[in-house]
């Protein structure tokens, strides 16, 4: 009898042992693919020179970063600070390109920024890759012009063969090709280290990660363009200077947003590249982003897949797209109510020199998700 007891007390002690370590297992896999440079964003990073000597290092600090990552964090700490800008830059515009669907981009409380929703390699998770290395390209080659970083200036880009013969060309323009040569070694790092089974699923995702942030960097490239400034007496700009500038952020925003809306479903073959699922659309250019795994239902809350839902989202009740009611509740129905909408008004200028204004309010209709 005693015999039996202490068999069955072992067998239970071995199934909570084997609980345990599935538990260990599935929490340490999320936390290694959760963990990311982009933590950089939501933790303002102070000056390295802030640093004084014999304190601990600022790489060590930083929650988030890679081996590689973190190597080059020593390397160029100064850097460290755009990068985190950068990052912060991408997660915005990539809230606002999505305001007004049922993903919206949100963050969460924690080093992965989004959550679970990256695990999988939806299309919003590729245009999130996209922008976060668009990001950073443009704040390191905004920092390089204004004199920031120490291995990098304005940049040095050859004159462009369409400029007028009679204008000037070597301002100081934005470091693009700097900024984009950084970015690739800094964020394509994590994906670089990682050495999963050829044709795997892990190793397709990797792939798709790399191709999402070549795709993001394309797009500061492809859309900076020439700047120039008159000069000449009394405004006749009888002469200019030119140089290459960075186009509006929101512009780089939108065109990934397109990029996002054709993006292509790929596959991973037998020799370890990723292909189309459907051939006969033309394979995804550099510029172009790809995915591997359809979305998940971003209507209802899942904590399996990190979907928030859109139940308390705000809707538009005359809308027929995204943001309508219809949609964006997913059938469920809204509720209403009223709200005070505060906004400037009666806004005169006083001599000199500033603008006053009155804080109007106006009760205004809203609707929210079931």
């Amino acid at each position: 009898m005693e015999t039996k007891r202490m068999c069955r007390r072992f067998t239970m002690a071995g199934v909570h042992l084997i609980l345990a370590m599935l538990l260990i297992s599935c929490t340490s896999k999320f936390s290694v693919e959760g963990n990311s440079w982009w933590s950089l964003a939501m933790n303002p990073i102070q000056r390295p020179e802030m640093y004084i000597i014999g304190a601990q290092p600022l790489c060590s600090q930083l929650t988030g970063l890679s081996q590689g990552q973190r190597k080059l964090c020593q390397l160029y700490q100064d850097h460290m600070v755009y990068i985190g800008e950068g990052a912060k830059m991408g997660i915005k515009e990539c809230q606002f390109q999505f305001r007004q669907r049922r993903w919206n981009c949100s963050t969460v409380d924690n080093t992965s920024v989004f959550g679970r929703i990256m695990q999988t390699g939806s299309r919003e998770t590729a245009f999130t890759y996209a922008i976060s290395a668009a990001g950073v390209v443009n704040a390191i080659s905004r920092a390089c012009r204004e004199g920031e970083l120490a291995t990098c200036g304005c940049s040095r880009e050859p004159r462009p063969e369409g400029l007028h013969r009679d204008w000037l060309w070597g301002g100081c323009g934005d470091n693009v090709n700097y900024g984009y040569r950084f970015a690739k070694e800094f964020v394509d790092a994590r994906e670089r280290e990682k050495n999963f089974p050829k044709g795997s699923e892990e190793h397709a995702r990797t792939l798709m990660n790399l191709q999402n942030n070549e795709a993001g960097r394309k797009a500061v490239q492809k859309l900076a363009d020439v700047a120039c400034k008159c000069h000449g007496v009394s405004g006749s700009c009888s002469l200019k200077t030119c140089w290459l500038q960075l186009a509006d952020f929101r512009k780089v925003g939108e065109f990934l947003k397109e990029k996002y809306d054709s993006a292509a479903a790929m596959k991973i073959n037998r020799k370890g590249k990723l292909e189309l699922v459907n051939t006969r659309f033309n394979p995804p250019t550099s510029e172009d982003l790809v995915y591997i795994d359809q979305s998940p239902d971003y209507c209802l809350r899942n904590e399996t897949t990190g979907s928030l839902g859109t139940q308390g989202r705000l809707c538009n009740k005359t809308s027929e797209g995204m943001d309508g009611c219809e949609l964006m509740c997913c059938g469920r129905g809204y509720d209403q109510f009223k709200a005070y909408q505060y906004e400037r008004c009666n806004c005169k200028f006083h001599w000199c020199c500033y603008v006053k204004c009155k804080r109007c309010s106006e009760m205004v209709d809203q609707f929210v998700c079931k």
